[in-house]
């Protein structure tokens, strides 16, 4: 039987090109990622577990902006180390990238603490830790 290992990869199409790049790298490096592979109008970042891509939509998507609540895509969660993570991530959306934030740093479930914000197409993008307080640490081996 077949089974899944991980995510790959995301794929999005962005209205501009240019401006979702520039977003998007500006991000991406805050985040840890590189660039992993690039063609005309299609890059592609990772962090060596997951990629995701940017390329431009045709002609009739640009005609339809997207809305949250339309069918698909609804927000892609980035998990990160730890709540003090988000929060260095929320300052960097609000000052550096200047997006939107839809849902400040705060704790949405139990142990579940988050940050929510907007990319430059309106596409609902989530910085989040679970189990800070909660799951037990990983034993360490001593190893680097």
């Amino acid at each position: 039987m077949a089974r899944v290992v991980g995510i790959d990869h995301l794929s999005i199409r962005v209205s501009d090109y240019g401006r979702s790049r520039a977003f998007y790298d500006k991000l991406f490096t805050f985040l840890g990622f590189k660039v992993s592979e690039e063609y005309p109008d299609t890059i592609g970042w990772t962090n060596g577990q997951t990629r995701f891509w940017i390329a431009p939509a045709d002609e009739q998507g640009k005609r339809h902006p997207y809305r949250i609540g339309d069918v698909g895509f609804h927000h892609y969660a980035f998990q990160l180390r730890s709540r003090r993570d988000v929060d260095e991530l929320e300052a960097f959306v609000r000052d550096e990238l200047g997006a939107r934030i839809v849902d400040p740093a705060g704790e949405y479930y139990e142990d579940y603490y988050a940050v929510f914000f907007l990319d430059p197409d309106g596409l609902k993008l989530e910085g989040m830790k679970y189990g800070e307080k909660t799951v037990p640490a990983e034993p360490t081996t001593g190893l680097v």
